[in-house]
């Protein structure tokens, strides 16, 4: 009988895996299809109902946790918060005021990309305002396009710096150093927030240049 506490565990324990950035992604899928094998319904159709409840659940958590792991970034995200540490753009608080406002949430920006943003902001306001007069303004594109290569370079480089914190994690988690650990922890809450902002950058100017 296949032990339905799984959908108890954590993700990483769920398979056997240590609370590290960076995994074996053919091990993990390996391990995902034979536990779902053991959870499949036809297993448990002869079983009593509370058993296939549970069998259905813990196949649940164990799709939930191969979604996660298995995206670099989503696993960065679920080992923060198993950690205690709740991102910026996840914020429940944060999601909560801004549908009881019907507004979109708000993320702080960088400093660094305050004075970009203020101008990229400009650039697609007046590219909506030239496109509610039926005009296409070509100078205008022309910054888009620009201002798109710029932060999509950005995010090229969030993510080299990214991989370099997954080892440093990796490596402090491995040697039980706490002060490494809270090192990692901070600089990948931060990098994380940081490409967040980029992304949304990125994805308001493609929405503008479409």
């Amino acid at each position: 009988m296949y032990d339905t506490t799984i959908s108890f565990m954590d993700y990483f324990a769920i398979f056997s895996l240590p609370r590290h950035l960076q995994i074996e992604l053919a091990a993990l899928e390996k391990s995902f299809y034979a536990q779902s094998r053991k959870l499949h319904p036809d297993r448990f159709a002869a079983k009593p109902a509370a058993e296939q409840e549970a069998a259905l659940a813990a196949s649940s958590q164990l799709n939930d946790a191969y979604r996660t792991l298995r995206d670099p970034i989503a696993r960065t995200e679920y080992l923060l918060s198993l950690e205690g540490i709740q991102l910026e753009e996840q914020s429940r608080a944060a999601t909560d005021a801004a549908k009881a406002t019907g507004t979109q949430k708000k993320q702080v920006a960088p400093p660094d990309l305050l004075e970009e943003a203020f101008e990229l902001n400009m650039q697609l306001e007046e590219m909506r305002m030239a496109r509610k007069m039926g005009e296409d303004d070509p100078q205008t594109r022309a910054d888009l396009e620009q201002a798109k290569a710029k932060f999509t370079a950005m995010m090229d480089e969030a993510q080299q710096q990214l991989e370099g914190l997954w080892a440093k994690w990796d490596a402090a988690e491995t040697a039980q150093d706490a002060a490494g650990k809270d090192a990692a922890k901070q600089s990948l809450v931060a990098l994380l927030n940081r490409r967040s902002y980029i992304r949304n950058l990125v994805r308001d100017v493609n929405e503008a240049l479409e």
